[in-house]
């Protein structure tokens, strides 16, 4: 039986984002494989390794974890080996450098490289020259929006290099409701129909940069004190925001919902999605507010700036701007006309980036490796009998 090994940080990460695709593989009759740190049991898997591997570059733990995804790989007969994350695609691409020579196919995706436009200095000297040599590693480098594509495509040189629509969006799952059902979940959820709900789901931490959402809020607190700010999330920061929000005067205006496994449930009822973020790749979060049919107001990044289009489905502002950020709101909120357009344009847009339109682009490359797999295995079979 053919089998395929996913390689990731945390096991979270499959969880999270590849289920569709372990499925598939064992809808075709593959046996999979997962490597990555911790403990989740995951459905359509026939084995899991639990790595040593820690996020930090820095971590002498990834030593073992080296050793770990070389005996994993070793061990097996893998026709292809899909790394994903930082650290994870590059330590497993550095032991499965031996089997590649051998005939295994190494796909690494890239989830938005942590060099790029606006990206502190110390991120482009450590992670693109690592980036750069693990490319010659790699039979088939994806990546998730068009600046990490554009940089690939002219300073690496893997085997290929594609472009995928991120991991997708459920749209089955993440849709919009009536006015009606609106109301009645906000108040179910402790609102007045009446408030106007920003929403923001990310950890709380220096990138995110929650604290633009709260100053911008800080703004709005005489104006338009029925608009309130929803944050979920957890992380090393959150206590800080909060002291923030108590600082301005607006702790009534900002709910801190903490982890919750009812985004699907909070988002339709909300009427516009925020985000602060100075870096992304292609945030999950964004395509599902979206899919929910929510305008859009957030900062540019290379994420945020493929996902939204200006004046269209959301705006963008500079990540420090918070006056604008602020203004943006309070046009949203005046001009009912405007936040409907924007909606339909949200919900017309992430069409473009649906797990089902995303499914077929990646099984289309796996797809390409799998029938190269069998050529090879035939050509060697004929070979046998000349």
């Amino acid at each position: 039986m053919k089998k395929i090994l996913f390689c990731a940080t945390v096991d979270y990460h499959f969880k999270a984002f590849h289920l569709p695709y372990l499925k598939w593989f064992k809808e075709q009759g593959w046996e999979v494989h997962v490597a990555a740190s911790g403990e989740l049991t995951l459905p359509y898997v026939d084995k899991k390794y639990n790595i040593s591997i820690e996020r930090s570059p820095l971590s002498l733990k990834n030593i073992g974890a080296y050793n770990e995804f070389k005996k994993v790989i070793n061990n097996n007969e893998y026709q292809i080996i899909h790394c994903h994350t930082p650290m994870g695609g590059i330590i497993s691409r550095l032991a499965a450098r031996t089997t590649r020579k051998k005939g295994t196919k190494v796909i690494y995706t890239a989830h938005g490289f942590h060099f790029c436009k606006g990206a502190p200095l110390l991120n482009w000297l450590i992670y693109y020259p690592i980036e750069k040599v693990m490319a010659k590693h790699t039979d088939c480098l994806i990546t998730i929006n068009e600046e990490d594509y554009t940089i690939a495509k002219r300073k690496f040189r893997a085997g290929q290099i594609k472009h995928v629509h991120g991991v997708g969006v459920d749209i089955d799952k993440f849709k919009p409701i009536n006015e009606l059902e609106k109301s009645e979940r906000k108040i179910s959820y402790g609102f007045k129909p009446g408030d106007f709900l920003l929403f923001y789901a990310a950890e709380f931490n220096k990138n995110k940069n929650q604290q633009l959402l709260i100053k911008a809020l800080g703004h709005l607190k005489e104006s338009l004190p029925n608009v309130k700010l929803i944050l979920c999330g957890e992380g090393a920061l959150k206590e800080e925001c909060e002291k923030l929000a108590q600082s301005l005067g607006i702790q009534h205006m900002v709910h801190f919902l903490g982890y919750r496994k009812d985004i699907d449930q909070l988002l339709p009822m909300c009427d516009v999605a925020v985000a602060s973020s100075l870096r992304e790749g292609l945030p999950v979060n964004i395509m599902e507010s979206m899919a929910c049919g929510l305008p859009v107001v957030a900062t540019k990044n290379r994420g945020h700036n493929e996902l939204i289009t200006h004046q269209k489905n959301g705006f963008l502002v500079e990540p420090n701007d918070i006056n604008s950020f602020a203004n943006h709101i309070i046009d949203l909120y005046n001009k009912r006309d405007l936040l409907l357009s924007m909606k339909l344009n949200s919900i017309n847009k992430v069409k473009l980036f649906t797990v089902y339109r995303v499914s077929l682009e990646l099984i289309s490359i796996y797809e390409s490796y799998m029938l190269e797999d069998m050529h090879e295995t035939t050509s060697k079979h004929n070979r046998a009998y000349i």
